[in-house]
């Protein structure tokens, strides 16, 4: 794997909208497609990798990840937050670039104190160099509720070939439920 150390990881702002939106559109076969209004909304959840250029105008974002909490009814037993819209510009991959966004994410995510973080992905070498460990899809139904339920790639959350992964974060307490 060749570095890559030209790049800044930072928060994203209204004005990495488009490029995320275009980011995502360019891997249709691993990442969900999110509405460019979605995006918006959610900014304050993306990092993006930042290309340094010699000059301002020359950066450009060539990778992106964002997160999301996943709500639970009633009194929060298992906190998650989902680690989602993981990609990296195809010239730039095998170089770092979405390791060090998924690092940087799992870091703004332990802020929260979640118990799990999940992932459902095809890369599951990927995440499992960072804890993850694969998991049926059954044991994570707010997420499949939250965001698989409006998926337009598959019919259901249960046909979708992606593989649902978590890293404890937070080890439950002996005796809970």
């Amino acid at each position: 794997m060749k570095a890559f150390h030209a790049y800044k990881i930072r928060n994203a702002g209204f004005e990495d909208a488009g490029a995320i939106y275009a980011l995502i559109k360019e891997h249709p076969r691993e990442v969900v497609p999110r509405a460019i209004s979605d995006i918006v909304q959610n900014i304050d959840r993306f990092l993006v990798c930042e290309a340094k250029g010699r000059r301002k105008v020359a950066r450009r974002i060539i990778g992106t990840a964002a997160w999301q909490i996943l709500p639970e009814i009633g009194k929060a037993r298992n906190p998650s937050i989902e680690i989602k819209s993981v990609a990296v510009q195809n010239r730039y991959r095998r170089r770092g670039i979405g390791s060090a966004l998924v690092k940087a994410t799992i870091q703004r995510i332990k802020r929260f104190h979640p118990a799990q973080i999940v992932v459902l992905t095809f890369t599951t070498a990927f995440f499992r160099r960072f804890g993850f460990h694969e998991v049926p899809k059954e044991t994570l139904m707010h997420k499949l509720y939250m965001g698989c339920i409006n998926c337009t790639k598959y019919d259901s959350p249960f046909t979708c070939p992606e593989v649902a992964m978590t890293l404890v974060v937070k080890p439950r307490p002996a005796g809970a439920g």
